[in-house]
């Protein structure tokens, strides 16, 4: 895509949403535990990861605890995938995300600093982003930093019986750009064969969205706000998920805040994506959790 056709796109951050600091980052109701002891992979780990393949299989998402250091992240991620390396990641491929201060200001390295991360794609201006993310908290932040998870699916079925017109928009081919000039066009929900759909998104500098589609942003922006959920990561705790399915975002943060995060291809067979869901069967997310306002 050339840099004139780039340019002719929206930047979201440019869009006009009067409601969108209303929405931003607002989790639903649902309490934190129920979320992760909805899709908790059972102990022993790494030995047996037999229970957290068959989650990330069946629903994208496994959340994961007992993980202290920094040897049985490594050992955990291995089992279950082939790493792939980041730009930011140590030599054993592990990536510490921590607040490194001013340098966190710059372009695409938002992660590394204690600021809020809107409802993203991890590596979304590559042509194939990493299929599976593993994040695991070593050291909670004072106040703040906690996890925000969208499925896909989810937001999906909501366009689907809200803004059906919105679904379809934001499903036509290359209809957003992602990355600077060296990313990659592509489009927020990418329909797969088998009626299944992958979802891939950012919220960043570095998305900018072409004019057949940003009237309809606003849309997403509610349907992400109305089915996302909250969570708060322990030492130790962490989550696994299908990077095609489930977006992640953070809220801002004090204090000295230590995660790992893993990137890579599974070592088992996952079918792409999510089914797609008919309007009825769409759940909100305390009946997905099993929990109660």
């Amino acid at each position: 895509m050339s840099e004139s056709t780039t340019c002719r796109f929206t930047h979201l951050a440019a869009c006009p949403d009067p409601g969108r600091t209303a929405h931003r980052m607002r989790s639903t109701s649902m309490p934190t535990l129920s979320l992760f002891d909805a899709h908790r992979a059972p102990r022993p780990l790494p030995e047996q990861p037999r229970g957290i393949t068959s989650r990330l299989q069946s629903q994208g998402l496994a959340t994961i605890e007992g993980l202290t250091t920094r040897t049985a992240v490594l050992a955990l991620a291995q089992r279950v995938m082939r790493l792939e390396p980041h730009r930011d990641s140590d030599s054993d491929e592990l990536t510490t995300i921590q607040d490194i201060g001013r340098r966190s200001q710059q372009s695409g390295l938002g992660g590394l600093g204690n600021g809020e991360l809107l409802p993203h794609t991890e590596r979304s201006s590559e042509p194939h982003p990493p299929r599976l993310m593993l994040l695991v908290c070593l050291r909670p932040a004072t106040t703040g930093g906690e996890v925000i998870l969208t499925d896909g699916q989810a937001v999906h079925g909501y366009l689907a019986e809200r803004s059906p017109a919105a679904l379809e928009a934001l499903t036509l081919p290359n209809t957003v750009f992602y990355g600077d000039g060296g990313g990659h066009p592509s489009q927020v929900f990418t329909r797969h064969p088998g009626q299944r759909t992958s979802i891939r998104l950012r919220q960043d500098s570095l998305a900018a969205f072409s004019p057949l589609i940003s009237g309809y942003l606003p849309q997403l922006r509610q349907a992400i706000n109305a089915v996302q959920q909250r969570l708060t990561l322990e030492a130790g705790q962490g989550y696994l998920i299908d990077n095609y399915r489930w977006l992640h975002a953070r809220t801002a943060f004090t204090g000295n805040r230590v995660c790992l995060r893993a990137l890579g291809t599974p070592r088992f067979p996952m079918p792409i994506g999510f089914p797609q869901v008919a309007p009825s069967q769409v759940h909100t997310p305390a009946a997905v959790g099993g929990g109660t306002p």
